[in-house]
């Protein structure tokens, strides 16, 4: 096994080696801040956004702060060769290959941790027992749960997510100056077309986006759950699609499909637990939230596109301000048949309006009446960083 051990890790006897690797400014730094917490970073997220990548980017910054090359140690988890060896075991491999006492402090990444039945459990004993910190990785939410809670107040959770305009820009190797920013909205526009896939962006291979979505509903929904049927999962995909941006009717769904509530209810949770879509409740009491239907976006406006044309650009935007703001836990608000995008959890209420498009009446009054921290009418990026940045 040595030999799959040094190929995964070529640091080891390379004292120059080098990762060519772009960088990722919207996530990079707290992921990597992380590496003082004694607990277990976990990368989540949609195949191939780029948590390897990320991971790799953590180890050459490791190597470049001068971290002992080979105390560093990156195994992909669903190597075929080491599908009979638990992670302990893995890690005693390597530990005896480099001949590192269990003392000794390392940091281990684990890619696609979630193909280890029993990954929980393992990385519980290795916090508690060895001196390690570990990052790892998983595209799937269903897997990553933790029924008898063994990672409680072990791990932190880092959601990746596509490209940001300005990570477009810089894997584009696009820079605007001050003098040419009446190129922005054309260049945004571009992104929104093309979304913020990493290698799509870089290769503009549109079949890409097809095979990505083809694998996660083949390997990641139908062989998981013993589905059979793939042609009713891409139906129901196509119709997520169709309705991101919008509130989500489970009965309409299951109407369309020729399925049953259920049924359609639990489609729902396979392409959620994936990161294909994501969604967001309603605001109100607990029955409205509870009761009412669910506002759903694609994970990414180029695989949006890919399966229902590039339309309805304030859609898309109203998509990507989601993708950015979601980490501050947003519902949207809905009030006699008028609907505002967002209501973060610290109290902003947003309205998505790509440049100059503006509020319905209705939704003006709304806007207007709604109590609320802070207010803004989001039309363009500056608009999200002042958002996120508390320049409010």
């Amino acid at each position: 096994m040595e030999k799959v051990y040094y190929r995964y890790n070529p640091w080891w006897d390379n004292d120059t080696y080098s990762l060519a690797l772009l960088n990722r400014p919207s996530v990079l730094p707290d992921v990597w801040e992380s590496r003082n917490y004694k607990g277990i970073s976990i990368l989540t997220g949609l195949r191939r956004i780029g948590k390897t990548s990320i991971i790799k980017l953590v180890i050459k910054k490791l190597l470049e702060d001068g971290t002992d090359p080979k105390k560093i140690f990156f195994i992909s988890l669903d190597e075929y060769t080491l599908k009979d060896k638990s992670i302990v075991e893995i890690l005693d491999d390597y530990r005896g290959i480099m001949r590192l006492s269990v003392d000794e402090k390392i940091f281990v990444f684990f890619d696609e941790v979630t193909y280890k039945p029993d990954f929980n459990i393992e990385l519980k004993n290795l916090y508690d027992s060895q001196n390690v910190k570990v990052f790892a990785s998983a595209s799937n939410s269903y897997l990553l749960q933790d029924k008898k809670a063994y990672l409680t107040g072990r791990s932190k959770l880092f959601a990746i997510n596509p490209l940001t305009f300005h990570e477009y820009l810089l894997f584009k190797k696009t820079e605007i100056k001050k003098k040419d920013q009446h190129l922005v909205e054309s260049y945004f526009e571009d992104y929104l077309k093309s979304g913020g896939i990493p290698e799509y962006v870089l290769t503009d291979d549109f079949e890409y986006i097809k095979n990505l979505v083809d694998d996660i509903i083949y390997k990641d929904i139908a062989a998981v759950h013993g589905i059979r049927d793939l042609s009713l999962l891409k139906d129901f995909f196509l119709l997520l699609m169709e309705r991101a941006g919008k509130q989500l009717s489970l009965n309409k769904m299951a109407s369309i499909l020729s399925v049953s509530v259920d049924t359609a209810s639990r489609y729902q949770d396979y392409f959620l637990r994936t990161f294909l879509v994501q969604s967001i409740q309603r605001n109100g009491k607990t029955n409205e939230r509870v009761l009412s239907p669910k506002k759903i976006y694609a994970a990414d406006t180029g695989i949006r596109n890919y399966f229902t044309g590039f339309r309805d650009k304030g859609g898309l935007f109203e998509n990507y301000v989601f993708n950015r703001i979601k980490h501050l836990n947003p519902q949207y608000v809905y009030h006699d048949q008028t609907e505002i995008d967002f209501l973060t959890e610290n109290g902003i209420l947003a309205e998505a309006k790509y440049h100059s498009e503006p509020l319905s009446p209705k939704q003006q009054k709304l806007f207007d009446a709604f109590p609320a921290k802070t207010k803004i009418i989001i039309r363009n990026e500056d608009d999200i960083g002042r958002m996120l940045n508390g320049e409010l």
